[in-house]
């Protein structure tokens, strides 16, 4: 196996992405602090370039190819935020970028794909292997596969939102990560270890695709079918060994919420914070809200990981009766 990325090589990616990536704000609610007992600090990756954290590790992996790589081209598989992220990192370095991504993707999230350059191909995510798909157009065209976690300069480079976040507000009690394929909540862990070593960092992923739950109470990964759930961002089927292997080490505990305290979370944010998040990305505050953990009187921190959602979706979910 590929070895383990470390904090050094979430330092070094702060420094790869210095100038290009946004260091996004920390934001709080007084609301919310009085409704936890708790000083929640929100890091808002929706602010990031393309609308999510996952910039930070596509542009960190592909600041890194050589000359031939560079010519020709990279590959990626995504449901949309990583699409965005290789396509604008790639535009951004002159990088020909093709990317697959599932029909039923949110369609302003494939929109973006395309219009930051990326040649988007479509697949069936129930029906096709997206891996099988992309490696046999890599091997086709000599192009780079850059993975949407199983990556060590995406773990790195994700890492550098949680290295931000201590950098600003200093030491944390807790750490709430939303978890998909574990890329995020990985280098999120090796910021926490180096920099708050007494911080529990807490994964949160969706009810019906807890694989990453299981896979960490038993040891062992374990494969779910795609998950049905409006969390498009965590519809992966299984942690990869490398992202499996750090969390298994670094998190303290994955938690799961439902569909509808992701909704709960997108009105929040809406409403008292001015914020459009979209539903992967409310996973974190359902994680620090509804988990049921001891954080009154704590300082929590909490990765809002992206705001990328069709409007009219988002309009649908947050306007129907709670």
């Amino acid at each position: 196996m590929t070895p383990l990325p470390t904090f050094s090589d979430v330092v070094a990616a702060a420094e790869r992405i210095r100038g290009h990536a946004h260091q996004t704000p920390v934001l709080r609610s007084s609301t919310l602090d009085q409704r936890l007992a708790a000083q929640v600090f929100f890091k808002c990756e929706n602010f990031q370039r393309m609308g999510a954290f996952k910039f930070r590790g596509a542009f960190n992996a592909l600041s890194r190819f050589d000359a031939a790589q560079i010519q020709a081209g990279v590959i990626a598989f995504s449901s949309g935020n990583h699409a965005q992220a290789i396509a604008l990192s790639a535009q951004l370095l002159g990088i020909p970028a093709v990317i697959l991504m599932p029909q039923d993707a949110p369609q302003a999230k494939i929109d973006a794909t395309r219009g930051y350059g990326g040649d988007v191909i479509l697949f069936d995510r129930f029906q096709q292997d997206r891996e099988v798909l992309t490696r046999e157009i890599a091997a086709q065209r000599g192009m780079t596969l850059i993975p949407p976690f199983d990556h060590p300069d995406v773990i790195a480079g994700q890492g550098t939102a949680a290295k931000e976040l201590f950098g600003e507000v200093g030491e944390l009690d807790y750490l709430f990560v939303c978890m998909g394929g574990g890329g995020l909540l990985s280098g999120c862990a090796l910021a926490a270890r180096a920099l708050s070593p007494r911080c529990q960092v807490i994964g949160v992923e969706p009810e019906a695709g807890n694989d990453g739950q299981q896979s960490f109470r038993s040891g062992a990964i374990v494969r779910i079918p795609t998950p049905k759930t409006i969390a498009d961002g965590a519809q992966t089927q299984a942690l990869s060994e490398m992202t499996f292997a750090i969390v298994r080490r670094d998190v303290q505990d994955i938690l799961t919420v439902t569909d509808a305290q992701l909704v709960e979370g997108m009105r929040f944010f809406a409403e008292r914070m001015k914020m459009i998040v979209e539903p992967t990305g409310c996973l974190a505050f359902a994680g620090a809200v509804h988990g049921g953990l001891p954080i009154a009187s704590k300082r929590v921190g909490v990765i809002v990981s992206g705001g990328n959602v069709d409007l009219q979706r988002f309009g649908k979910l947050v306007g129907d009766a709670p």
